[in-house]
This record gives structure tokens, C-alpha cells and sequence, in this order.
């Protein structure tokens, strides 16, 4: 009997010490998403207020009323280099994020998150130049309580998602896809489908990642690798950012006011 107390009061210590280090585990994953969402929103707003301007003089096109492209502006949307700047996060994600995630350290992961998130925000710049500021305000308050509730409950259900995975990533596929075509094609009720479909799937996403997130960290937690871990907690950020990201621009398509 005396045994088995021990064995139990073992195993107890060891559920707690997991719930404490999962819920600095999540801690890290969110900090980690919030840091990389506001180095995209600064730079996005920087290279914004650097491509528009309400000067005609030296402009290279005009956008609006009073709003004129400045060089910067023209050469980054106007350009061969603006397929540089809507293809390169794809492309890091595709091509160099699970290269950095086998070979660098936590410290070069999560370096090498913060410039994609740079990077994303030079490549979401064109938000701010489109919408009004209200609009972008109301849509990001709308995304970031919808993006609580949907991880909220990837954490807390019983329900297994993992089912989710394979067809949310077949969504995703199929949005890339339409809306490469529609780059070309510029048909609105194809933008509205692809708007309408794109919350969705995204929203699945956060819920599904937030429970692989947890799932992970516990499967792995008696392992004692806290580089992997550390570098799981960047990967896991990233899988969120991306969602939140995503639910944002798709919703800002249905809610935004245009300049």
C-alpha cells in the first residue's frame, strides 16, 4: 500500500510539473505570436507611410485623392519586384522554414521568425494604403476576439481535431491555388468565395494547431529536450501567426472600408 501511495504521489507530481510547464509552454507560443504580429504591423505601417504620399510633386502615380505613389511605392507595387514581395513569405515557409526548423538553433528560429514577420508586413504594407484606419482597427479587434474564442476551445475540448488537419491543409491548397488564378482573372464574386472560405478554414486552423500545440508539448514534455521544445513553442507561433494573419485579411475583405 505504501508503495503504491508513493508510485501515486509520483505520478501526481509528475501531472503537475507537465500543467506547469505546458502552460509556460503556451505562454511562450502566444508571446512569441504577439511580438511577430506587431513587428508585421510596424513595418507594414512604415513601408506604407513610405510609399504614399500627398505630394504630386516626384510622384510616381496616383492612388486617390491626394494620394500619390511615391518612387518606393512604385517600384514595390508597380514593379516586377511586387511579385517579389507577395511570393517571398510563401516561399520561405515553402522552402526555408523546415530547413531553419532540422538545422538552427531556438535562438536562429526565432530570429529567422521575426524576419519573416518583417517581411510579411513589407508584403501587407498595401493594407494600409487601401483601407481606412477605422477599418483595419475594427477588423483587427474582430479577429483577435474571434482568434481567443477558437484557440480557447482547441485547448480546452476533449474532441480529437487531428481529423481536421489533412482536409483544413487541402483547404488552404485550394485558396492558393484560386486566388493565383484570380490574380489574373480579378473577378469579384471569385474573391468574395475565396474571402468567405479562407475564414473559415483559417478558423479551423487556429483551433486544430492550438490542440496539436498542447498535444505536442505533453507527448514530448518527459523527454527533457528543451531546445526542441523551445524551437516547437516558435513553431507553433508561427502556425498561429499565420491563421491570425489570414482571418485577418480575409475578414478585412468583407468588413473594410476602402480609402
Amino acid at each position: 500500500m505504501a508503495q503504491f501511495d508513493t508510485i501515486r504521489t509520483a505520478a501526481g507530481a509528475r501531472a503537475a510539473q507537465i500543467d506547469e510547464g505546458l502552460r509556460a509552454h503556451m505562454n511562450k507560443v502566444y508571446g512569441t505570436m504577439s511580438v511577430g504580429m506587431l513587428i508585421t504591423a510596424l513595418a507594414a505601417w512604415a513601408i506604407a507611410g513610405l510609399a504614399v504620399t500627398s505630394d504630386p510633386t516626384n510622384a510616381v502615380a496616383q492612388i486617390g485623392a491626394d494620394r500619390y505613389l511615391t518612387s518606393l511605392g512604385g517600384a514595390l507595387f508597380m514593379s516586377p519586384l511586387k511579385w517579389v514581395v507577395i511570393f517571398s513569405p510563401l516561399a520561405f515557409l515553402l522552402f526555408g522554414w523546415g530547413a531553419l526548423l532540422r538545422r538552427g538553433s531556438a535562438a536562429a528560429v526565432q530570429l529567422g521568425f521575426f524576419v519573416f514577420a518583417a517581411v510579411m508586413g513589407v508584403s501587407m504594407s498595401s493594407v494600409f494604403m487601401i483601407y481606412t484606419p477605422y477599418s483595419i482597427a475594427q477588423t483587427f479587434i474582430v479577429t483577435s476576439i474571434a482568434f481567443a474564442g477558437l484557440s480557447l476551445f482547441g485547448y480546452t475540448t476533449k474532441r480529437n481535431l487531428s481529423g481536421m488537419g489533412t482536409f483544413l491543409m487541402m483547404g488552404v491548397i485550394g485558396l492558393l491555388v484560386a486566388m493565383v488564378i484570380n490574380i489574373f482573372l480579378q473577378s469579384p464574386a471569385m474573391m468574395f468565395a475565396i474571402s468567405a472560405i479562407g475564414v473559415l478554414v483559417f478558423a479551423g486552423l487556429t483551433a486544430f494547431y492550438t490542440q496539436d500545440i498542447k498535444n505536442t508539448y505533453v507527448a514530448h514534455a518527459t523527454h527533457g529536450d528543451q531546445e526542441w521544445l523551445d524551437k516547437a513553442a516558435i513553431d507553433g507561433a508561427l502556425s498561429l501567426y499565420i491563421s491570425f494573419l489570414n482571418m485577418f485579411q480575409f475578414l478585412l475583405m468583407f468588413m473594410g472600408q476602402q480609402e
